[in-house]
């Protein structure tokens, strides 16, 4: 579909056919969609309008929130600005590791795999510790290759050498791309598989979700017709709506919980 932003019109019209549902899930990325792309990964922080309009969604008893992140579940928890007492449900690593309100905070662990996993990130940083603005990401699962700050030749030369290093030593590892980064895994879960998850979970009679990236739009595609998929920002896309940046974002979710607040009063009238 075209890259440009749908007009406020189409965003309501979407939106108001999303509302009346009796049970929905809303699913969110987070980096590049309630919060900007932040050269230090760990300072990004969702826009405070952003957050604002979760917080209205999330204490609608009739609506769940939750993030689906690549972020491992640690790093979600910490941008994310979570608390034991949120509401807000979270899916990180494309969906190999949930929390949801009530559950424990502390997480399993497989002393062996998380061996293997450090031997390959620190060969993994060997790798690119002469290329300028390279770095690697430690994750749950496995690790990202950051080049936000590299030029382009230095970025395909890292995105080689980290390449031929997992090609070699973990070589089942799931590879991605998205904004600047390359990341690997153990774990096949996918971001379709966790909306999913949480569809079930909660019971949802109709899903909103939305993101800006490659990852998302194994999620976007997996959407049914009562649903509803937003593409934030550029690139290609099968989301039928698209907001400019994060700041529309924003103002799309705070349309949402209007809406929803004014369609589940009509519904109990």
């Amino acid at each position: 579909m075209s890259t440009s932003a749908s007009t406020h019109a189409q965003l309501h019209a979407a939106l108001a056919r999303l509302a009346p549902t009796e049970r929905l899930l809303v699913a969110l990325d987070f980096d590049g969609t309630v919060s900007p792309l932040a050269d230090e990964p760990m300072s990004a922080r969702a826009l405070p309008a952003a957050a604002e309009a979760i917080a209205r969604l999330a204490r609608r008893a009739d609506t769940t929130v939750a993030f689906v992140s690549g972020r491992s579940l640690k790093d979600l928890k910490v941008i994310s600005e979570h608390t034991a007492a949120s509401p807000v449900h979270l899916a990180g690593s494309h969906g190999a590791e949930f929390w949801h309100p009530g559950d424990d905070e502390q997480a399993a662990s497989d002393p062996e795999a998380d061996a293997e996993r450090e031997a390959i990130i620190t060969a993994a940083e060997s790798a690119v510790a002469d290329i300028d603005g390279a770095w690697i990401e430690h994750k749950s699962l496995g690790l990202g290759l950051h080049t936000r700050l590299c030029d382009a030749t230095d970025a395909r030369a890292a995105q080689r050498r980290i390449d031929a290093l997992v090609s070699e030593r973990a070589p089942r590892w799931r590879r991605r791309v998205g904004h600047d980064i390359l990341e690997f895994a153990a774990s096949d879960a996918g971001k379709d598989v966790a909306v999913a998850a949480l569809r079930e979970s909660v019971g949802a009679t109709a899903v909103l979700f939305a993101g800006d990236d490659v990852t998302d739009e194994d999620a976007l595609r997996s959407l049914g017709s009562d649903d509803l998929g937003i593409r934030v920002g550029d690139g290609e896309s099968v989301a039928p709506v698209r907001v400019a940046d994060v700041a529309g974002m924003a103002r799309a979710l705070d349309l949402l919980a209007d809406l929803r607040a004014a369609a589940r009063a009509r519904a109990r009238e």
